[in-house]
């Protein structure tokens, strides 16, 4: 597993992070065991993963807890997040803090992320909790201030692109990946300068995931004219990227190693509720880059795309 820098925290974290949401949410929405859940997230640390991320809302942070129990907490990364589904104020996010911090088993959290505000909702938030949250990283039980961006409401990170003016925001969470690559052009400048942490979501969700959902995906977006109908086999619209000359061994793989090497990307994060799942997506990481030639090409047919997300 290899390990960077994230950003200004100086936090050394996995390239590779184990997201505990999204479709699986560590196995919980398929029916597996809580002791299921456990033992994935265990095998993660013991593969060299040492950053975990979760929320209150996963209703995974209880696993997460039970889960890093006799580990050394100082060489893990844990990051949680308060909803901001609904309107809060600055004891919603004290309360919800202490009941993350018990969950986890833990006096700290390394990074705590304000959850997919909306942009209508930012400047309240920076006027009445941002101020609470500076005061928590003061007392010690918050390392450094998240913010994550609502990306299937605002695939175009018109809310990430207000924040990365502002200048408490440690870390941010991004959605990215091959379908959509406009976090090159309005959010990755902007926290490669200000040396941001940026932690990606989306990497892989059901649109490169599910055999047939990347031709949903690609008829989407030739329905919106944001790809050019000439650039792509629509029948095996990535086909492309695996074969043998250093190419993808499958369209997941593909995937994970698009934003691998993406400059300005610091973890990419995977979500599984199986251990051969995640053993397999270990692997992708330790191989190199995509070949040039396929990279360029995917960045040339979808230069233009910024209406999906790939969920």
């Amino acid at each position: 597993m290899e390990y960077t820098l994230l950003g200004r925290t100086a936090l050394k974290v996995s390239k590779m992070g184990l997201g505990c949401g999204g479709p699986s949410q560590i196995g919980q929405r398929y029916g597996r065991s809580v002791e299921e859940s456990v033992a994935v997230v265990r095998h993660a640390l013991d593969s060299g993963i040492n950053f975990i991320d979760t929320a209150e809302s996963y209703q995974t942070e209880a696993i997460v807890g039970q889960a890093i129990r006799g580990y050394d907490r100082e060489s893990l990364v844990i990051s949680t997040k308060k909803s901001t589904s609904r309107p809060i104020t600055a004891k919603d996010v004290e309360t919800s803090l202490e009941r993350s911090l018990s969950r986890l088993g833990t006096s700290y959290v390394d990074i705590y992320h304000l959850h997919a505000p909306a942009l209508r909702d930012y400047a309240f938030i920076v006027k009445e909790i941002v101020p609470t949250l500076q005061h928590l990283k003061a007392e010690g039980k918050i390392r450094f201030l998240g913010i994550t961006e609502r990306f299937n409401h605002e695939p175009q990170h018109k809310m990430l692109q207000r924040a990365s003016q502002d200048d408490f925001w440690d870390v941010m969470m991004v959605g990215f990946n091959l379908l959509n690559q406009t976090a090159r052009k309005y959010v990755f400048p902007k926290t490669m300068k200000k040396n941001i942490g940026v932690l990606i979501m989306y990497a892989v969700r059901r649109a490169l995931s599910q055999p047939e959902r990347p031709r949903q995906g690609i008829q989407e977006l030739l329905k919106n004219k944001q790809i050019d109908p000439s650039d792509l086999d629509r029948d095996n619209p990535l086909g492309f990227l695996i074969h043998p000359d250093g190419g993808a061994v499958s369209l997941t793989d593909a995937a994970y190693r698009f934003c691998r090497y993406e400059p300005g990307t610091h973890v990419i994060l995977s979500g599984t509720g199986n251990i051969e799942h995640l053993t397999e997506n270990i692997e992708s990481f330790t191989r190199p880059p995509l070949p040039e030639s396929d990279i360029r090409r995917l960045k040339h047919v979808f230069r233009n795309a910024d209406s999906i997300t790939g969920q």
